[in-house]
């Protein structure tokens, strides 16, 4: 167990069982020591539900015991363990520690196989989407490759041209793909923690577009952000990949689209990204497990622009669910879609 987990378990322990003490000295001023055992008992049952395993909760009702013995029981300042009394408080104590740390134990493991079954359907729908995908990149890249080897002298220059130009573009997708399947497994690696850094919303962004306009340099965005400085703490650069992956994603699949938007702002201690387009919108059906990893349509394997989708939305979804953020996707009432996604922001970073 990590020392930083150890000293806060002990300072939950040492802080519950010194409210229960002075509680306890107040009820006894106020003549109603009968109810100083129940707040023993209930500190005891807080300290083994807020604390990793028995240890503290046993060891809790042990120095309790002794408190209500030495402090609060006549004869006081003697322990004196011959009252039935006292044998049946130090015996509810242990059975309350033991019981509630035995649940406590099976609730958090319950979670942690939760856990576990959620990283292991994610990973099943990256798998699948992933063959699915990978086989018309490759297929374009090995008949590009082999027309241009074997029949070289019969190719004309501008058959040249194309050939090459599928090759290079199918193997741009393909890094893309790596790259976010690199970013999922260093998520998903439950070894892995999430660095965040404070990082101010403008140097972000300008590196975002910066990045998105060398890929897309006919591709304009419509910004808008917050005239304040705003400082989020972050992995910056997680969150470039999913802004990247959102407006990328309105490139391949906003058919139609004339405007493609990022927008910025504050709502009490979150920052609201959203990115909006104004093309096709996204079916129904598909709303609802969009970041699953399964958007890409199987019917048009075919076009690049169907098939990235998948992918970049499941990386998006991982990155903001590690980063204690959430993210949706929506219609707009005027066409087209919007994804939006929530971080928090450092505190006072407004200035307040």
């Amino acid at each position: 167990m990590k020392p930083q987990k150890i000293l806060k378990d002990i300072l939950i322990s040492a802080l519950l069982l010194g409210i229960a003490t002075v509680l306890s000295a107040q009820f006894q001023k106020w003549n109603v020591s009968e109810l100083i055992t129940t707040i023993f008992v209930f500190a005891v049952f807080l300290i083994s539900l807020f604390t990793d395993g028995f240890v503290y909760g046993v060891v809790s009702s042990v120095i309790g015991m002794f408190l209500i013995n030495f402090v609060f029981t006549y004869p006081y300042f003697e322990l004196n363990f011959i009252k039935p009394g006292n044998l049946i408080s130090a015996v509810i104590m242990l059975a309350v520690a033991v019981i509630t740390g035995v649940l406590v134990t099976k609730i958090k493991r319950h979670e942690a196989i939760k856990a576990e079954n959620e990283r292991e359907r994610m990973r099943a729908n990256l798998l699948r989407a992933v063959s699915h995908d990978l086989r018309t990149p490759l297929t374009t890249i090995y008949s590009a490759s082999t027309m241009l080897k074997e029949n070289k002298e019969a190719l004309t220059g501008k058959q040249w041209d194309q050939m090459l130009g599928s090759i290079q573009e199918e193997a741009q997708w393909l890094v893309r793909m790596v790259e976010n399947l690199l970013f999922v497994t260093r998520i998903d690696n439950s070894t892995i923690k999430i660095n965040k850094t404070p990082i101010i919303l403008d140097e972000l962004i300008d590196s975002v577009v910066a990045k998105f306009s060398a890929q897309h340099p006919y591709q304009k965005i419509d910004l808008m952000l917050p005239d304040e400085i705003v400082i989020i703490p972050m992995d910056s650069i997680l969150i470039e990949q999913v802004i990247r992956n959102l407006l990328e994603n309105a490139v391949f699949h906003a058919k139609g689209m004339t405007s493609l938007s990022l927008k910025v702002y504050t709502e009490g201690d979150k920052a609201v990204f959203e990115v909006a387009d104004n093309g096709i919108g996204i079916e129904e059906g598909k709303l609802k497990n969009i970041f699953e990893g399964t958007f890409g349509n199987k019917k048009d394997t075919g076009r690049r622009e169907k098939r990235f989708a998948g992918i970049g939305l499941s990386v998006c979804a991982t990155i903001i669910k590690a980063h204690g953020g959430t993210i949706t996707a929506q219609n707009r009432e005027t066409g087209g879609a919007l994804f939006r996604f929530t971080l928090e922001k450092e505190n006072n970073s407004d200035g307040e």
